[in-house]
């Protein structure tokens, strides 16, 4: 097969398989959340009550997909939209009680996920995976780093 249909191949299979198996641990773990609502979440627990743009933006998606995830996590009562007292026309979204509740639980059930996903594959392998992954961002869209995103995120457990 040729190297380039290889690599498209392979990331859509890699990136499909992911968010199926994510999904099987949640759900294993009790919790009707997708992984991408996830980050959502995660996203939310971190920096507090975001905009929808604003949550649009960490994430690097369109508005109109965080949305869709935004009106998933209300249904699942995880997250409320109020509205900006400072523009009417935004939405903030707020994480509930609940979903504060479960914060610690569905986030070790990602990262064990997450874990089983990369058993066996060394610390330098990742890296140069991260480095890789960030290069064929770049190649497609020069306004995204994905390297000065991974520094928000820690490589070791704290």
């Amino acid at each position: 097969m040729i190297l380039n249909k290889q690599v498209g191949m392979f990331l859509n299979l890699v990136h499909n398989r992911f968010k199926q198996y994510v999904t099987a641990i949640f759900e294993e773990h009790g919790f009707n959340i997708t992984p991408e609502q996830f980050l959502v979440m995660d996203t939310l627990w971190d920096e507090g009550v975001l905009t929808q743009q604003q949550i649009a933006d960490y994430l690097l998606k369109d508005k109109n997909s965080v949305v869709k995830l935004v009106d998933g996590l209300e249904e699942r009562k995880l997250v409320n939209r109020l509205s900006n007292p400072k523009d009417r026309r935004q939405n903030l979204i707020k994480v509930t009680k609940y979903a504060l509740e479960i914060k610690d639980r569905v986030t070790e059930a990602a990262m064990a996920a997450v874990d089983h996903i990369i058993n066996g594959i060394s610390k330098d392998d990742m890296q140069n995976f991260i480095k890789v992954l960030s290069k064929m961002a770049e190649n497609m869209n020069n306004d995204i780093d994905l390297l000065a995103l991974a520094t928000k995120y820690p490589t070791v457990k704290q």
